[in-house]
């Protein structure tokens, strides 16, 4: 019995991964937007659920973010680490061209006008694929 309830999970678990590989929300990697954003006070709960409330509004409205990752400093301690930062957003574009529509579009500058006060430092990486 115990083996039969194994080989369950075990064909759950395969199709679960080889379906994955199918969806449209696949990590693209052809435009890479990281952001790291260093809230003014980050252990205040209040101001936390107000710029994650503005953010998962802002990315489920995006037009052209194809995936996006949110998260905090893993507490790794490595001296080239940075862990200073508050959340990290790493959202992915099929081309540079959808990453300028992006910047200009209403979802994201509502965030902007939204979530602005509460951070008092922005650092961005824009990387490409290299060919």
């Amino acid at each position: 019995m115990n083996k039969l309830i194994y080989l369950l999970i075990i064909s759950i678990f395969i199709f679960s991964a080889s379906s994955c590989k199918n969806r449209d929300d696949v990590f693209d990697k052809h435009f890479v937007h990281s952001v790291y954003i260093w809230l003014k006070n980050p252990d205040n709960k209040e101001d936390r659920k107000k710029f994650e409330v503005a953010l998962d509004k802002f990315l489920k409205t995006s037009k052209y973010a194809k995936t996006n990752f949110v998260g905090i400093p893993a507490g790794t301690d490595r001296e080239v680490v940075d862990n200073t930062y508050t959340y990290a957003i790493i959202v992915t574009f099929s081309s540079k061209e959808e990453q300028d529509l992006y910047q200009k579009e209403d979802a994201h500058l509502l965030f902007i006008e939204e979530a602005s006060s509460l951070w008092n430092k922005v650092q961005i990486y824009d990387t490409i694929k290299v060919e």
